[in-house]
């Protein structure tokens, strides 16, 4: 079946149940958005997008600009004017845009859930097709939800995957590790033969909010409990960065630099020079490492007495503002942002996972995108950062400050959770 084949089954089905509930609660038509006409007369839209190259070669404002420059072609009432910023930036250029009275009709950034609570943004369902927001991937469309109402978008995502150098385990006469005490042998056995960093554990300010999600996750809980609040300190938690302190850090198995200070790129560059046994990575790495000639391989997180039962996923979001108008315009653009052939070739590019089901499955059936697949697998156990929580940016920046105490040499795990509790639930009773 082809890839078009592929989405029309795919949305086919998802369709046929929505169509069925909201004719039973006779909103039809507000569940078909208004994204099906570009509407009549000369309208600009403006999009901030942030860019995901690194380098101007390979920039996302070439992404766009083909992009509009194709659905302008097909709809010559609308002038789609697109600004991308990098990610140091583009968060604080979209503020400040709404902060004086002109946001964009679109922003593809980071989080939506701030603009959402002030009601600054359209439901998805007001600009989308019943096709296009059907054929989200589950567990993203429920990460942009608020209230179990959408507004966020995912526009974007990517899995993480615990990648081991093959020559150094082979050097060593190891296997991947399947549970944390594998993981432990094996980075004790790494040490002995004078790799640098046996397992590198990223827990410095630059996206110690990821590194922990994984481990905490992998000790069967994560962030939040089963109704949305923060559970940091809770008992499962405190035994994970309890374990990795006593296991790994205190036992020199992380390498020269202290967790604290050791930030994902400098962890990623290591890796492709060689000198890391272990990490957990996203797609990236491998074009990166394959680059510098690393052999390397990919297994799922190991789990405290197993394979992890959940991986970290992250989302980026696309959300559409309602102070312009320009309903009609938002979703029709939109509705073409995400066929599948942009969706594809987005993350091609960039080497990140599809966010529709359609565009998933024909990633999955595409030879040329092998190297992705193992990541693509993850996605349906993935669990994503709390982004529907108007708290998160707080906690996460308090979380990358504070964190890596936790397995410093006169660090208290339990003491360091409790801390980042107590922070974490205050600013969600703020909120």
């Amino acid at each position: 079946m082809g890839r078009t084949g592929l989405r029309t089954a795919v949305v086919q089905r998802r369709v046929t149940s929505l169509i069925a509930v909201a004719s039973a609660l006779g909103v039809t038509a507000a569940l078909g958005g208004c994204g099906s006409s570009a509407g009549s007369g000369d309208v600009t839209l403006k999009l901030v997008a942030a860019d995901y190259g690194d380098s101007k070669a390979n920039s996302s404002q070439k992404y766009w600009d083909k992009l509009t420059q194709a659905y302008e072609a097909k709809h010559p009432g609308v002038d789609v004017q697109v600004s991308v910023y990098s990610w140091n930036d583009v968060d604080a250029k979209v503020k400040a845009m709404v902060d004086a009275g002109d946001p964009p009709d679109l922003a593809q950034v980071g989080a939506y859930a701030d603009y959402a609570a002030a009601g600054e943004l359209y439901r998805a369902g007001d600009v989308l097709s019943i096709d296009t927001q059907a054929d989200f991937v589950s567990q993203l469309s429920a990460a942009g939800e608020i209230n179990r109402t959408q507004y966020g978008m995912p526009f974007a995502s990517s899995t993480r995957l615990l990648f081991y150098n093959k020559t150094l385990f082979a050097d060593a006469g190891l296997t991947p590790p399947e549970s944390w005490s594998d993981l432990a042998s094996d980075a004790a056995a790494l040490k002995a033969k004078g790799v640098k960093y046996p397992y590198a554990l990223p827990l410095g300010p630059e996206e110690a909010q990821a590194e922990t999600l994984m481990w905490l996750l992998s000790g069967g809980d994560g962030y939040t409990d089963t109704v949305g609040s923060y559970s940091i300190d809770s008992p499962q938690n405190v035994d994970t960065f309890t374990w990795l302190k006593e296991e790994l850090v205190d036992k020199g198995l992380t390498g020269p630099v202290a967790p604290a200070k050791l930030n994902r790129a400098d962890a990623f560059a290591a890796f492709t020079r060689g000198e890391v046994g272990m990490l957990n990575g996203h797609p990236t790495l491998m074009k990166a490492a394959a680059a510098k000639g690393v052999k390397f391989g990919m297994v799922p997180m190991p789990g405290a007495k197993g394979r992890s039962k959940a991986t970290m996923g992250v989302a980026d979001w696309m959300m559409a503002f309602k102070k312009n108008g320009h309903k009609d315009q938002i979703g029709d653009f939109l509705d073409y942002v995400y066929s599948d052939e942009n969706v594809l070739e987005f993350s091609h590019e960039y080497d990140l996972l599809p966010v529709t089901t359609s565009a998933s499955e024909a990633m999955a059936l595409d030879k040329d995108d092998a190297d992705l697949v193992d990541f693509l697998g993850e996605l349906p156990n993935a669990e994503l950062y709390p982004v529907g929580q108007t708290s998160w940016a707080a906690v996460s920046a308090d979380i990358k400050q504070r964190i890596g105490e936790a397995v410093s040499p006169d660090g208290k795990p339990g003491a360091v959770l409790g801390q980042l509790q107590r922070a974490a639930a205050a600013a969600q009773n703020a909120g």
